[in-house]
This record gives C-alpha cells, sequence and structure tokens, in this order.
C-alpha cells in the first residue's frame, strides 16, 4: 500500500487527488495539509466525502510527510521546490501540480513565475510528466514535474507529427505558424476569490486572456522542442486561451500547415497507430466531434483531426483540465513510478449529461 501525503488539499486539484485515490487500490491517504484550514475535518469542508475520509488537515509537516511514500503539491508555484528535497533526501517521490519543475529552463521560469528557483540541481534530475511520451524516465525518477493542462493537449495533439519527424528525413507539417486555440472551464484557476472568477463576471461571457504573453506558452515551445529535437524552432507559434463559462473541461484546436509529405501521409492512421496502446488517449474516427462533457471527470483525452484543405490539418484535443489536465495525470505518473498498472484507479468514465 503506498502511504500518500497531499499537500494543499483544499484546491480543486487537491479535492480531485482525494476524489481519485480514494478509489485507488493501491494507495492510502496518510495526510492533508491546509495552511488555513488545519484542524478542520475534511469532510466538513467537501461533503462529497461524508462517511468516505475521517481525515482532517493539519499545518505542512516535513517530518511528518517523510513518513509518505509520496507526496503530491497541489500548491502555487514556488512551494514544492522549497521541501521537495528534504523529502527525496527521505527517500520520499515528489510529484509537483504545479510549475516548480516543468520549465528546464531557468531564465524561462524566472520571467514567468517572478522567483528563482530554489533547488535547479533538483530540477536537472526531475521527470517531465507527461505520462504517454516520458514514461521512461518517469519510472526511475524521485521528483515528478506534472505538465501544465493546455501544454498536454498541445503536445499530445502533436506528437505523432513531431515524432515521426525523428524517424523520417522529411517534416510531416511546417514548424511556422503553428495556432493554438485553446479553452478552459473557470476550475483552471484556481479555488480562490477573484473578481474575474465570479458568477455575474462569467456566465454569458466568453473571453480571451493572456494573449499578449502566457506563462504555459514556454512550456509548450520547450516541451515541443524535446519532443521534435529542433531547438528553436517553434518561435512562431501562437497560443491563445480563452476562459468559458463551464466549470470544467478544456478544448484546443490546433491548425498546422502541412508540407507535401504531409499532405501525401494518411495522417489518420499515423495517429491511431501512434496511440494505440495508450489507454488514456483516444484518436476518434474521422470527423467526430470531441466534447468535454465526454471526458468529464475522467482521465481520458480525446483526439480528432481535420483536412479543411490539402495544406492545412486542424487538430482537436479535449480533455478535462483537473484530471488528465492534472490530478488524473498525477497519479497516472505515481503509478508509473512505484510500477503498478498505469491506469490502477483512473478508470472513471466521462459523465453525461
Amino acid at each position: 500500500m503506498i502511504n500518500v501525503g497531499i499537500v494543499g488539499g483544499t484546491g480543486y486539484t487537491g479535492i480531485e487527488l482525494i476524489r481519485l485515490l480514494l478509489q485507488h487500490p493501491q494507495a492510502r491517504i496518510k495526510m492533508l495539509t491546509s495552511r488555513t484550514e488545519a484542524g478542520v475535518k475534511v469532510a466538513e469542508m467537501f461533503p462529497s466525502l461524508r462517511g468516505v475520509l475521517d481525515l482532517a488537515f493539519s499545518p505542512l509537516d516535513i517530518a511528518e510527510l517523510k513518513t509518505c511514500d509520496v507526496v503530491f503539491f497541489a500548491t502555487p508555484h514556488g512551494v514544492a521546490m522549497k521541501h521537495a528535497q528534504d523529502l527525496v533526501d527521505a527517500g520520499v517521490k515528489v510529484i509537483d501540480l504545479a510549475a516548480d519543475f516543468r520549465l528546464q529552463d531557468l531564465a524561462q521560469f524566472e520571467k514567468w513565475y517572478g522567483m528563482q528557483h530554489d533547488c535547479p540541481e533538483l530540477l536537472k534530475q526531475s521527470a517531465y510528466g507527461l505520462s504517454e511520451l516520458n514514461r521512461e524516465k518517469i519510472k526511475t525518477a524521485s521528483v515528478v514535474g506534472n505538465p501544465g493542462c493546455y501544454p498536454t493537449t498541445v503536445q499530445l495533439g502533436l506528437a505523432p507529427l513531431l515524432k515521426t519527424e525523428l524517424k523520417s528525413e522529411q517534416s510531416l507539417i511546417s514548424f511556422e505558424n503553428i495556432i493554438v486555440d485553446a479553452k478552459s472551464g473557470v476550475s483552471g484557476a484556481g479555488r480562490k476569490a477573484s473578481m474575474g472568477m465570479i458568477y455575474t463576471e462569467n456566465t454569458d461571457n466568453f473571453k480571451a486572456y493572456g494573449v499578449a504573453g502566457h506563462r504555459h506558452h514556454p512550456e509548450i515551445v520547450e516541451a515541443l522542442e524535446n519532443i521534435s529535437g529542433q531547438k528553436g524552432a517553434f518561435e512562431s507559434l501562437t497560443f491563445v486561451p480563452h476562459l468559458v463559462p463551464m466549470i470544467r473541461g478544456m478544448l484546443s484546436t490546433i491548425y498546422v500547415n502541412l508540407t507535401d509529405a504531409g499532405q501525401q501521409a494518411d495522417l489518420q492512421t499515423l495517429f491511431e497507430q501512434f496511440y494505440q496502446d495508450e489507454a488514456f488517449v483516444d484518436v476518434m474516427p474521422a470527423g467526430s466531434q470531441p466534447e468535454t462533457r465526454s471526458v468529464r471527470g475522467a482521465n481520458y483525452l480525446r483526439i480528432a483531426l481535420y483536412q479543411p484543405s490539402p495544406k492545412r490539418l486542424v487538430i482537436v484535443v479535449a480533455q478535462d483540465n483537473l484530471v488528465k489536465g492534472a490530478s488524473g495525470q498525477a497519479i497516472q505518473n505515481m503509478n508509473i513510478m512505484f510500477g503498478l498498472e498505469e491506469g490502477l484507479g483512473l478508470q472513471s468514465i466521462g459523465l453525461l449529461p
């Protein structure tokens, strides 16, 4: 049985970790921490857990966390890196759902997150936790940086095209002018009081944000460079996120230009074969319409391809931003790190209606 600690158990990714781990046959939640709710019973804050979890939030105590096998940090950026080294030295595995272990480029990290990194040497040893693409490194890692929700959709949406490039001299797509038009439910902004997140500001409203620059952009670029092996190739990528008046769900529409080789390729078959052994990536039949509700509450990501003109490919990707985009993928990474079946505890089906 894996003893689990969760730091920051009161946010949306924290409660989602609790919900999913309670369904995991090989995991036991041993400790939940909260800066503001120490001493409060979890079921008092989240009535959905009444009769299911009899545990109270406690202050962050590193000595206590060292008695766990793995610690998830569902905290703001900058928290995990302050404590990760102590935990790793004690033999505890760390999975961070914030950005502390996502970017290897320290200058970019400091630029976009406004802080210096506390443990750059540990960062170098960490694994980027996109389960489907980095499985081998995750297996032996002590620290995993869980990907951002938007970057997960972009990487899995483009990986078959970029990985194929490594095996061929002919590129299937142009790296220039890739456009990512991405939309997320308001839970992606976290569980905090904010004027822009209140009901009257979001209902019957739809808006873009971070148009001049979003902190997931450098993560997307660095990840695509690593997948393709092409440093500096994605500098012209355009990424624009949007806020949709729904609680959870994410839909990313990716536009790419096809090369001559790409126009000749059977791209539907390429994607199907690339993900044929991946339980949580569903390449839908040609002409399908991925919907966020089809993955609501589930760890699945669905992809559909469209070719509206010979030179243009449109990739549509849907996921639940709190599950495959965050807590579900974190548990998928935990399963890999502990040598368990990767889908353990993650077989929930999407909720309809």
